[in-house]
């Protein structure tokens, strides 16, 4: 089976190619190609696949292209992992947002808006080259913002894309683990939209356990969210919200301290990625061990600010690992099998949440068999939850709306009407700053 890789010179590829290699079932990958626009990229991660691959029986074999017609052509899956702009257009997000007073982040409020803007009609463009070129292909979307591209893809693919992410995930098994429990036997009712969701119960057995974790602070403020959140607010809550919400939560908090910080995380990781890929053009460096190191220190540094502004501390070791190319792996054997799995994923709501329309895209617990991945039944969001993703959906139904037509009024209301923009003079100041530093906004008149 062939797996096409777009951002296949991207730096977690490897990540994803790690996972491949611990496969030895009937109708696993045998072929990966990696697309991207950036051939010395490719020819980097590429000795970084083939280091991992040595000495591995049967590892799938990995060709490299430019050319993405060629790239899809064939592919039984297609992983979608491309980032428009690169790491310097984040940095230009973070850095356009924090001189307006509001966060940037990639993926949350003005940052993730104007993510979205300039990814969708790309990630347009490969939704309908895939319904031409691999018909019969799914296609895995990790490109953020995840939700909001996901169902930019829909549209034209309906639920053969799915998208992923390894937020629940890991939030899931941190539950699981301090509660003494099997993250892999545990049931995880979470529910939202992607990085803006909750976890409300957590059942081993048949039995809540979320409960005894809210009632005990010795437990609750032990792990990574309760570090975060604090004890009192998250048994308020009554819930352990996705760690996203923390720029919400504590917003002003959370803006401060990037404002105060030395770089903003897209200009940190810009330069440690153009480092490691300087790195690379030494035909003699180890590429392996260069990946390492360099991804430890990335995954060390996640979030930094956030956890700074919590009196957090550092992240604990077992959090450090990932985790969305397991989610990948699981989907891809699923469904290429026929194997019933339950995973997390961001796909269309159909009925689940009352609250939306049938065609958002959600993140909930689905069932996930030869046919793809079913929402499973969710309770009703509290009126506090429902009404902050459903002033979110709407935002990405702007954005959606915006890359459709080109209309800059459009743009501006979708940053408007963000619950973490607040001003509409900020959202026009926003547009018109974005558009001066990101070529591919021009489209926005």
């Amino acid at each position: 089976m062939k797996l096409t890789i777009l951002g296949g010179g991207g730096f977690r590829v490897p990540l994803v190619y790690g996972a491949l290699l611990t496969d030895r079932g009937e109708g696993r990958v045998t072929d990966v190609v990696l697309h991207d626009l950036d051939a010395g990229r490719l020819q980097a991660v590429a000795r970084v696949l083939a280091e991992q691959a040595a000495g591995v029986p049967g590892a799938p074999a990995v060709t490299a292209t430019t050319d993405l017609d060629e790239a899809l052509r064939g592919a039984g899956f297609v992983f979608s992992a491309i980032r428009v702009g690169g790491l310097e257009g984040r940095a230009d997000d973070e850095r356009v947002a924090l001189a307006e007073g509001v966060l940037g982040q990639e993926t949350v409020g003005a940052g993730g808006i104007a993510y979205g803007l300039r990814t969708v009609p790309v990630a347009v463009d490969i939704a309908r080259r895939v319904a031409r070129l691999a018909p019969d292909a799914w296609l895995i979307n990790f490109t953020n913002p995840a939700g909001l591209v996901t169902e930019a893809m829909s549209r034209h693919l309906g639920d053969r894309v799915i998208g992923i992410c390894d937020s629940p995930v890991g939030l899931g098994r941190r539950i699981a683990r301090v509660l003494g429990a099997d993250p892999d036997e545990a049931w995880i009712d979470y529910v939202g939209l992607n990085h803006l969701g909750w976890v409300r119960g957590l059942r081993v057995a048949g039995r809540d356990e979320l409960p005894r974790l809210l009632a005990d602070p010795g437990l609750l403020g032990s792990f990574e969210e309760g570090k975060l959140f604090g004890v009192d607010w998250l048994r308020s809550l009554g819930a352990i919200p996705n760690e996203y919400l923390h720029y919400y939560y504590f917003n002003r908090e959370t803006v401060r301290a990037y404002q105060r910080a030395e770089k903003t995380r897209g200009a940190f990781l810009a330069g440690q990625q153009a480092r490691f890929y300087e790195e690379m053009r030494d035909p003699g460096a180890a590429a392996l061990a260069a990946w390492d190191r360099t991804r430890a220190e990335r995954e060390a540094t996640y979030m930094a600010e956030n956890r700074e502004t919590a009196g957090a501390g550092d992240r604990d070791a077992d959090d450090l690992s990932g985790g969305y190319e397991k989610v990948a792996l699981a989907l891809m054997r699923a469904i290429a099998r026929d194997e019933r799995a339950t995973l997390i994923l961001n796909v269309r709501n159909g009925a689940t949440l009352a609250a939306l329309d049938a065609d958002a895209v959600i993140e909930v617990p689905c069932l996930v068999d030869a046919n793809g991945a079913h929402p499973m039944a969710a309770a009703p969001l509290p009126d506090h939850a429902a009404g902050l993703v459903t002033a979110v959906k709407a935002v990405e139904r702007e954005v959606l709306a915006a890359a459709e037509s080109g209309s800059r009024a459009t743009a501006v209301k979708a940053f408007a009407l963000h619950p973490l923009v607040d001003s509409v003079n900020v959202a026009r100041r926003l547009v018109e700053g974005y558009r001066e530093v990101h070529p591919g906004l021009a489209y926005l008149r």
